[in-house]
């Protein structure tokens, strides 16, 4: 659901130039090679626009999906050796990447190793790649109420840490119990949610550390009631929001009373296009892709209606969605 900065330099400000730059993901590409178990997915160039819900972005410039906990160690070793950032994506929501792509080494929990979802003494252990609907209906199965609200997020475990999620009133910190993590020196820890840190939208320590799953806690609730909660939450969902491909909510609510949603609609805005990017019809804080889309025409959307928000209501529009990478270069 987003990407994480592991080694302190944001991809925009890769201190090299373009010749070392290419050496040194040359060098980490091989080491890479060298070490992951067999297993591992690892590839050069892996354009993002396949690797995110709204369908848009340049590639990476290595891409790497782990196998075990000690290939994902390897990987943030041998990363920070030779000076790469790190990002870890979800499943690509809330997301944006420019058209020009990542410097970066991608890393992708998409593994069946970091996807488990088990009972444990009446709580679910999730890994950090498993998507909320499996784990929404995991705890269906298990008998606990109170993660519903999961059920429709199009995201990871891992992702709704990093963000905190939140749908329907519900917000993933709300339902964990332990937070386990892996440090950029392969040190695993864990913690107790409430010691996270975890605010609207963002769990600060998750800039730095990569999540690899947590305990969620849920009430215990008959099956029936439990599908009538589902489908109410994922009636709602799909009532409200967009089918076409969209990273989700585009801007932070402004304020507690002024949803973003709202406000860009009152602003007559619903239906504003720039390219095949536009403003949802559906849910103004969604900015969908007609199908040919760039992110050069989500961003010079996003900086439209900014622009509406600022003149027209005196309001500063603050991206929900994460936007990360390089502008396209002209051939």
């Amino acid at each position: 659901m987003s990407m994480l900065k592991l080694s302190g330099e944001a991809v925009d400000g890769l201190l090299c130039d373009a010749l070392g730059r290419a050496e040194r993901m040359a060098d980490l590409h091989r080491d890479l090679a060298g070490v992951l178990s067999a297993g591992a997915v690892l590839r050069r160039d892996e354009p993002m626009s396949r690797r995110t819900t709204l369908r848009v972005g340049g590639p990476a410039d290595v891409y790497v999906e782990p196998a075990t906990e000690g290939d994902l160690g390897e990987a943030l070793g041998l990363a920070m050796a030779h000076g790469v950032p790190v990002f870890v994506l979800g499943r690509g929501s809330n997301l944006l990447v420019r058209d020009g792509g990542l410097r970066a080494l991608v890393v992708s929990l998409a593994q069946p190793a970091f996807a488990r979802v088990e009972r444990v003494e009446g709580r679910l252990r999730c890994g950090a790649g498993a998507s909320l609907r499996q784990v929404a209906l995991a705890a269906r199965d298990a008998g606990l109420t109170g993660l519903e609200f999961l059920e429709g997020i199009p995201g990871s475990v891992g992702g709704a840490l990093r963000m905190n999620a939140g749908a329907m009133g519900g917000w993933m910190f709300d339902v964990v119990e332990t937070l386990r993590f892996m440090d950029a020196q392969g040190v695993v820890q864990e913690v107790p949610g409430a010691e996270a840190g975890a605010g609207y939208r963002e769990c600060p320590m998750l800039r730095t550390h990569v999540a690899l799953g947590a305990v969620l806690k849920g009430s215990p609730a008959g099956r029936a009631e439990i599908e009538a909660r589902l489908a109410d939450s994922n009636r709602k969902r799909w009532t409200s929001q967009p089918k076409q491909p969209s990273a989700g909510c585009t801007f932070k609510n402004p304020r507690p009373d002024l949803p973003a949603g709202r406000l860009i609609d009152e602003l007559g805005l619903k239906g504003l296009r720039v390219g095949d990017a536009m403003v949802s019809d559906v849910h103004a804080n969604f900015f969908v892709n007609l199908g040919r889309a760039t992110a050069a025409d989500v961003l010079e959307l996003v900086r439209q209606v900014r622009e509406r928000a600022r003149l027209e209501r005196g309001v500063e529009l603050e991206a929900e969605v994460e936007i990360v990478g390089e502008e396209a270069t002209a051939p």
